[in-house]
């Protein structure tokens, strides 16, 4: 075929198609949103998991690094009664 059939009959089926209506667009934008949520949900959920289990991985580095740093700097004071 050549290019301006082919051109022609490109323009020939955007012209068959059915004109996009207001309720068209409304209809996908609420699919869409729908999605969103779902998706947007379960993500929420690990999100919170994983921050929570992050948290306490800090508290316990944080305490074990603290405890170390107290037995090596710790000095012995003896008190002696005369």
């Amino acid at each position: 075929m050549s290019k301006k059939k082919k051109k022609k009959q490109k323009q020939d089926s955007i012209a068959d198609s059915p004109a996009i209506s207001r309720d068209d667009i409304e209809q996908k934008v609420s699919q869409l949103k729908d999605e969103l949520e779902t998706a947007t949900g379960a993500a929420k959920g690990t999100a919170t998991k994983a921050g929570i289990a992050a948290g306490i991985l800090l508290l316990i580095l944080v305490f074990v690094l603290g405890s170390r740093r107290g037995k090596q700097g710790r000095t012995v004071v003896e008190v002696r009664r005369l």
